[in-house]
């Protein structure tokens, strides 16, 4: 049959001949004779280890019954053996088993208490042991728990920390904070850490030098650079100075606690900053860089990144030559550089110019190809007539299409013999189909001049001879100005009559006497010839009709 549930645990105790054989004949009897009533609870008193079992240690304090204490609560201070004398504390005489509650972890806590307040001060160092994790930091064994909070564990920041590489490991702290009432005691390892780095820091300012190499410890890694710990400074490793090769980010050459050996670049004592250079250590690939790539040379490489005016193209690890927009074909329009490379994509070039102090390089793909330019001008010789798309309008002139990736400019003066064209809209429109005479061809600033007029004779040639000062012609008003009246005359020759040569009525707005569209008679006043300019008079032949009739009368 089972035990009944109601049944009390029972403590196998030890019986007195053998108490008295582990603690001894005199020491028992003294023991003994010593009263109970001496015994208060929640005080430290003396035993003697009479048993050690597997996971309890069982003491005798001199009382009726003996008292359990865990094996656990004596890892700290090792194991005692059979008859050791120890301190515990006495928390109860009985508990509801009739067992004595003991506390080995208890007595050394107390214990400990006394010793630190009879040794040791807040700003005093204490050497100790980690011994376990706790929210917000850990906790210490200096001969008592102490707590470490995470903020005090090291100099780096609680995100780079791993708490669990610190247990069991011994370490001298500082005492930052004693508090009677609730007897603890906080601890600090960073601010040893910090004077000792300001006592590295002070020696290094001394000794640093710009030229030298020093050994130093990746602190921080950023977008733009890391930060390099040299036993007290931080110096700035930028990522221009990391590698003489092309990098993305920092990440990809460092991490965190990385031992590296660095360069000083430049040291600013007052400022105390320091900025560092890992490449320099390494000999620079544009050293003897003109001996490898000279001008003129094709020479093969990888497109390593992409913007709106070129690509940059690496031909070795730390040299990269810019390849403009504009050397990327003779012909095509092309409007950004990814229409034609892409990234990874391994080109020919040819190095156009080389600089090694600026570290600069340009490059020219359409150079390996033969210029079309150079024989453009053979191909359309001055006065060859040619047909084309109008492929753009500007207010200057308008863009022809030769053929593909060859226009011709019709500068807006070579439209029109005789009309006055403010605008090449006026008479042309994108898309239209045009006949053209080649005027002239610039192959080295690749521009070719047309002209729309010179397919016909120009009229003013033999106009003196059409037109003569005086004769009576008509017209219509093509244009009406501010200064006057444009009329059309036969050939599409153009005349003016200015605003004083309208009539001899008086009037408010041109448009009173004349209008856009309408016929009109006008004596010519004068041919001008070398200024293309035919000079009327509607007021002077008024004046002749007058005259006229006053005649007749």
């Amino acid at each position: 049959m089972g035990k009944p549930q109601n049944e009390e645990k029972k403590v196998d105790m030890v019986n007195t001949e053998e108490k008295e054989q582990l603690i001894g004949g005199e020491d028992f009897k003294k023991l003994y004779e010593s009263t109970f009533k001496d015994l208060e609870e929640e005080k430290i008193v003396k035993g003697t280890v009479i048993d050690i079992r597997n996971k309890e240690v069982l003491v005798d304090i001199g009382y009726k019954s003996e008292g359990l204490i865990p094996l656990e609560e004596f890892r700290s201070g090792g194991i005692p053996k059979l008859g050791d004398v120890i301190e515990v504390y006495l928390e109860a005489k009985e508990n509801d088993e009739g067992v004595v509650v003991l506390s080995k972890q208890k007595a050394d806590k107390v214990l400990g208490w006394e010793r630190i307040m009879a040794s040791c001060k807040e700003g005093q160092t204490v050497d100790g042991r980690v011994c376990k994790k706790v929210k917000g930091g850990l906790m210490v064994d200096i001969g008592m728990e102490a707590f470490l909070p995470a903020s005090q564990i090291d100099v780096k920041p609680l995100r780079d920390i791993s708490l669990d590489q610190y247990l069991g490991k011994v370490y001298t702290f500082k005492v930052i904070k004693i508090n009677l009432e609730r007897r603890n005691v906080i601890l600090s390892r960073r601010e040893l850490l910090e004077e000792h780095r300001k006592e590295g820091r002070s020696k290094l300012l001394e000794q640093i030098k710009v030229g030298e190499v020093r050994k130093g410890i990746v602190k921080n890694v950023t977008d733009f650079g890391a930060f390099v710990d040299l036993n007290g400074i931080d110096g700035l490793l930028h990522i221009t100075d990391m590698s003489w090769g092309r990098i993305n980010h920092p990440s990809e050459i460092l991490s965190v606690g990385n031992e590296v050996q660095v360069l000083i670049l430049d040291f600013d004592k007052e400022k105390e900053r320091v900025s560092l250079g890992l490449k320099q250590l390494q000999p620079s690939p544009w050293d003897k860089a003109e001996e490898r790539y000279p001008v003129g040379k094709k020479v093969k490489g990888r497109v390593v990144n992409i913007v709106p005016y070129g690509g940059f193209i690496e031909l070795e690890k730390g040299i990269e030559g810019l390849l403009h927009i504009s050397e990327l074909s003779w012909i095509k329009r092309i409007n950004h550089p990814s229409e034609i490379l892409k990234l990874d994509d391994e080109i020919e070039a040819v190095v156009l110019e080389i600089d090694p102090t600026n570290k600069k390089l340009s490059l020219g793909v359409k150079q390996t190809e033969l210029n079309p330019w150079n024989v453009i001008a053979q191909k359309y010789p001055q006065g060859t007539r040619v047909k084309g798309l109008i492929r753009n309008l500007v207010a200057y002139g308008a863009f022809m299409e030769i053929e593909p990736g060859i226009d011709g400019l019709i500068h807006i003066s070579d439209l029109s013999w005789t009309r006055k064209i403010n605008h090449p809209s006026e008479v042309l429109k994108k898309g239209d189909e045009v006949e053209a005479v080649v005027l002239s061809v610039d192959a080295e600033n690749k521009k070719v001049s047309l002209s729309v007029k010179e397919l016909k004779e120009d009229p003013w040639v033999h106009l003196p001879e059409q037109y003569k000062p005086g004769e009576i012609i008509e017209g219509k008003v093509t244009k009406v100005t501010g200064f006057g009246a444009f009329v059309e005359l036969e050939g599409g020759i153009e005349g003016l009559i200015h605003i004083s040569q309208l009539t001899r009525r008086d009037f408010k707005k041109i448009e009173d006497v004349v209008k856009e569209g309408e016929g009109v008679k006008a004596i010519i006043l004068r041919v001008e010839q070398a200024e293309r300019r035919i000079a009327l008079s509607m007021k002077d032949l008024e004046e002749m009709g007058a005259s006229s009739k006053k005649s007749k009368a």
